[in-house]
């Protein structure tokens, strides 16, 4: 699924408009024609149309974060996916006011790099890495994206696909540890959890050898799992939609 196989930002088009122009033949804006609708419909795709044509054609993917449903956010994978930032971080804790941000990975582009307190965590270097025009979580909605911005007094306001929504559309459901094994992917630390992440921190502070090490190395096999997660998440939606 591409945003160019997409009508639903339009207004007045639901999935049942939008399935029923796939079915007609209008599988992408190209091969949109008005006879297959209503002339208002119609106004409006071609309308929406010659709108977004630049703007995908720039990149613009704040456009399209306005126009799609939120439920619909996933159809910007595809266009996005090879400049997207894949990210993931670990606390002291659940309590945004009182607990601290400990490290965080981002991946974009194949690399991936991680910002650890007491370092390179800071402020600048957190809104450096989230510049771009997708980011990807799992629960980051309500959990990363709220604490990287209390911690940092950063607005993070890029388009944010949280794969913890389309993964239960497709019945992937649990945390991303329970979902990883269902799309294939096999962690080479099956057995550190969150829980194991405040503890390594503790025992990092403590003085403890390869405590540190350890702990960022499970953040970032978090964070790198994110993208075989959104790969199979986003191709078992297209098999769902398309027809």
């Amino acid at each position: 699924m591409r945003l160019e196989n997409s009508y639903i930002g339009v207004d007045g088009v639901g999935e049942t408009t939008e399935r029923k122009l796939w079915e007609r033949g209008a599988r992408t804006w190209a091969e949109f024609d008005p006879s297959l609708c209503g002339s208002t419909t119609a106004d409006r795709i071609e309308s929406f149309i010659e709108a977004a044509r630049p703007r995908l054609e720039s990149g613009d993917s704040a456009f399209f974060d306005r126009a799609l449903p939120s439920a619909e956010r996933w159809r910007l994978y595809e266009d996005f996916r090879e400049d997207a930032c894949f990210f993931d971080i670990e606390t002291t804790g659940l309590n945004q006011t009182h607990d601290t941000v400990t490290c965080v990975s981002f991946h974009r582009g194949g690399d991936t790099e991680t910002l650890v307190s007491g370092d390179d965590l800071t402020r600048e270097n957190v809104r450096h890495l989230l510049d771009a025009p997708l980011l990807v979580s799992f629960n980051g909605a309500r959990f990363d994206v709220p604490f990287l911005e209390e911690s940092f007094d950063v607005s993070i306001d890029a388009p944010h696909l949280d794969l913890m929504y389309p993964c239960r559309r497709v019945g992937l459901t649990g945390g991303l540890k329970a979902i990883e094994p269902e799309v294939g992917v096999e962690r080479d630390r099956p057995d550190i959890s969150g829980k194991d992440a405040v503890r390594l921190w503790r025992e990092h502070e403590r003085g403890v050898d390869g405590s540190l090490e350890t702990l960022v190395s499970y953040n970032r096999e978090d964070t790198v799992n994110l993208v075989t997660v959104a790969d199979s998440t986003v191709e078992r939606l297209d098999r769902e939609l398309l027809p």
